[in-house]
């Protein structure tokens, strides 16, 4: 494991998941899943997405940004259920909350290429993610493309931290192994990334 990513296995039960899922519904209801597109090209990416949060990750021909409101609804992003808060203080060792709980919905055959996150102003606060569903292939490597890398399945109720000298690791999902987990009525996988956006 590279330094500075911790896994923590199992920190949701499934009663506890099914509880966030629903609370995700709710909030999906307020700001709608959409699907965001690659700078410039306008390549729509496989995962459909929302946030929850004070400020929100989006992806259109404009770039990739940071920004308060839905790009469809131009309403504010609903606030953080406060299970997520409790995990981010459980596991973050980071002294402020997040600003920013990306949520990304994986159906059958979406995946996500080797990325960093350097969108925020705050390299000092760690990614932290939360998986619930189908699990994932997880890929991630250092902070330079094209170095070594290694997997790590990320199953339903996972916690994974990247901090450190990991904050800024090129990471990605390979793919997600359909029928793994019977959480989600339809299958897929969701997966919430927090983040701190603004320096303190």
């Amino acid at each position: 494991m590279f330094e500075g990513i911790n896994y923590h296995p199992n920190v949701l039960d499934r009663p506890a998941q099914a509880a966030l899922v629903e609370a995700l519904r709710i909030a999906v209801q307020a700001a709608p899943l959409f699907t965001p597109v690659m700078p410039r090209t306008g390549r729509p990416f496989s995962v459909r997405m929302t946030n929850l949060g004070s400020l929100g990750w989006v992806s259109d021909k404009a770039g990739y940004r940071y920004q308060p409101h839905h790009p469809e609804t131009g309403q504010p992003w609903p606030a953080m259920p406060d299970v997520v808060l409790d995990i981010w203080q459980r596991f973050a060792n980071y002294p402020r909350l997040p600003e920013a709980c990306l949520v990304n919905f994986y159906q059958q055959g979406a995946k996500m290429g080797l990325h960093q996150d350097r969108d925020e102003e705050d390299f000092a606060a760690p990614v932290l993610s939360v998986s619930l569903g189908d699990t994932a292939v997880f890929r991630f490597g250092g902070t330079t493309r094209g170095g070594k890398t290694q997997t790590l399945k990320l199953s339903s109720g996972d916690v994974l931290v990247m901090g450190g000298a990991s904050r800024l690791c090129f990471h990605g999902i390979d793919r997600v192994l359909s029928g793994t987990s019977t959480l989600l009525k339809e299958g897929g996988r969701i997966n919430l990334t927090l983040r701190r956006v603004t320096m303190p």
